[in-house]
């Protein structure tokens, strides 16, 4: 799981943006784009950011022990590099392919207007959280950095919904959809990193 900490004021973003589009075609991967607030006040407010986003990219910067800052791509909730260099992305991302863990079953349906989420057993604690993103977004920006330039940007997360906890055992919820044109689930325990996720096919 990619999660990209980003901004519509940031001129440094669009060469992130453009390369988390890039990532997403891989079907291993499951990419987010997370739109923060802290640009807002420099010219341009960006029409997808929101505190949830500014407040994730802050945990992480706990958790890891790093300062925050945009682009970041924060790779399985477990390590993070500067989002628009390929290189250093290209080997995160084939670190963390390689990697095998105490991944959880995790798997998405739709049953009419419903969401049904299924969470398989395992060993741990871990926040189960609902997720609504737009697969792409082309946005003018009038004014700040970007000011002049039109910018499309990919999967851009619209909602977070905690679900509840997972403790090992099996577990199921069954939801109202989340905002956006595309739904996800992730499982992630209290040091951030991702055990579960799962992508349910498009709504279009």
């Amino acid at each position: 799981m990619l999660e990209l900490f980003t901004s519509q004021g940031c001129s440094s973003c669009p060469p992130a943006e453009a390369l988390l589009g890039e990532l997403a075609l891989d079907a291993d991967l499951l990419p987010f784009s997370f739109h923060v607030t802290y640009w807002n006040h420099l010219g341009w407010e960006d029409t997808a950011s929101s505190q949830s986003a500014t407040e994730r990219q802050a945990a992480y910067a706990r958790r890891l022990g790093e300062g925050h800052f945009t682009p970041q791509l924060v790779i399985d909730g477990r390590r993070s590099v500067v989002g628009s260099r390929r290189t250093e992305v290209a080997a995160a991302v084939s670190q963390a392919k390689a990697e095998t863990g105490s991944e959880v079953a995790t798997t998405l349906s739709r049953r009419n207007d419903r969401i049904d989420i299924r969470v398989g057993s395992g060993v741990g604690n871990a926040q189960v959280i609902l997720v609504g993103f737009d697969r792409a977004v082309r946005t003018p920006i009038a004014r700040g950095e970007n000011g002049g330039r039109t910018i499309l940007q990919t999967h851009v997360v619209r909602s977070l919904r905690t679900l509840g906890t997972w403790s090992g055992k099996p577990l199921e919820f069954s939801e109202g959809p989340p905002a956006g044109q595309e739904v996800a689930v992730i499982v992630q325990q209290s040091d951030g990193r991702i055990v579960g996720a799962a992508r349910l096919t498009s709504r279009l």
